[in-house]
């Protein structure tokens, strides 16, 4: 092994400590083990120790569907998991990689399945398992949706691909004091969730705004897209009604301005406005646009290429950012509005906004609960209600 390999490794786990991503001495331990460029080998070896990802293969449109996470979502998420030596684990959406560091971490008496629905992508994990030397991993093709019975049950699961449901057979595969980890879709939102099981209903310990690749197999759930102009688009992940032509009018038509009075400065995050708007506002989606001179002409969006929208009917609002200190770069947050409800919709998103400053910006997160779908109401955990196919799902901001 290369010194230039082992020097790049070790500058990357002192990077990933830097930003927090890695707190634990047994995860710097394993990432410093894992020679990352074996299991990507189409990049440099520069580009193999970016803080990126590398992506490993397109769909025929040239979106991606299978990648190495970027360093420091990984090591987030092993961090979120907890891996233990001698723990059984599952990995769910296969690299070869990240399953390689949770080998590392479960140890000589741990064990480790992972599952992917391509078969390309489960040769290609075995060979770069082969290639790193790593023993006990055990890569499988199939459906997560079902997991791995015939190696169940596991202490600790992570998921590696977005996740719109949590299937019922991956709360079954769970030990019952297991932990899994699950980028978890909530409203186009996706937060990298730890959760741990108690009886029949998975409680979140920790979650993260991240993004990945979307599952694919039974579990997919593809967004109901509403093209809305050149490079700008609604996004759904459930059945919000809208008035597609009604909105795409209202683009062209005046827009309405409303400003809270809340200011951000250019280094503090706010992905937790957007959880809480994801969770709060009805009729919801994401407004999908890109850089564009084409779609800067119709929409304004604060982050785009998603930044949180609502609808009714043909009218739209959707969160807006604008600099009140150019010394600073501080911005102010606030909502643009088109239709004949632009001023109440962006009213109403500036009411949000304020309650989230007023109420939780600087208290401790919402707790996430996954439970099955049958549950009665009078069993549901508080919280925001948000009904899947295989679960409800509930975020209590209390």
């Amino acid at each position: 092994m290369s010194c230039e390999s082992v020097e790049r490794r070790a500058a990357l786990v002192a990077a990933l400590q830097e930003k927090g991503a890695i707190r634990s001495e047994r995860v710097a331990a394993a990432v410093a083990a894992v020679p990352r460029h074996l299991f990507a080998p189409e990049a440099s070896l520069a580009a193999a120790y970016a803080d990126d990802i590398v992506v490993t293969k397109r769909d025929p449109r040239g979106a991606a569907t299978s990648s190495v996470s970027a360093p420091w979502l990984q090591a987030l998420m092993l961090e979120q998991a907890g891996i233990e030596p001698g723990m059984r684990c599952l990995e769910i959406g296969s690299g070869g990689y990240n399953a390689a560091l949770m080998a590392e971490l479960a140890g000589p008496d741990g064990c480790v399945t992972s599952i992917d629905i391509d078969a390309d992508i489960v040769a290609r994990a075995r060979r770069h398992l082969a290639a790193a030397g790593t023993k006990r991993v055990r890569v499988v093709v199939g459906d997560a949706e079902a997991g791995v019975p015939e190696d169940a049950p596991f202490d600790r699961i992570v998921v590696t691909v977005g996740a719109w449901d949590v299937p019922p057979a991956w709360v079954a595969q769970l030990t019952m004091t297991g932990r899994i980890v699950v980028p978890l879709l909530l409203h186009g939102h996706t937060r990298t969730a730890a959760f741990d099981r108690a009886g029949d209903t998975l409680v979140s310990r920790s979650h993260e705004l991240c993004g990945f690749v979307a599952m694919q197999g039974l579990g997919a759930r593809p967004d109901r897209v509403v093209p809305l102009g050149p490079d700008v688009e609604l996004r759904f992940d459930d059945n919000v009604p809208v008035e597609a032509d009604g909105v795409r009018a209202a683009l062209r038509g005046p827009r309405a301005e409303r400003w809270s009075g809340i200011t951000v400065d250019p280094q503090e995050p706010f992905d937790g406005l957007q959880l809480w708007l994801a969770t709060q506002a009805t009729s919801f989606g994401q407004l999908c646009s890109t850089r564009t001179d084409a779609a800067r002409a119709l929409v304004d969006p604060a982050t785009p290429p998603r930044t949180p929208a609502v609808v009714d009917g043909g009218s739209l609002a959707y969160h807006a950012l604008r600099r009140v200190d150019p010394a600073t770069g501080r911005h102010e947050f606030g909502a643009y509005g088109h239709g004949p409800a632009a001023v109440p919709l962006a009213e109403r998103m500036v009411e949000l906004i304020q309650a989230w400053d007023r109420e939780h910006r600087n208290g401790r997160p919402p707790v996430i609960c996954v439970q099955p779908a049958g549950t009665p109401v009078d069993r549901l955990r508080p919280g925001r209600v948000l009904r899947k196919r295989h679960t409800v799902v509930t975020v209590d901001w209390r």
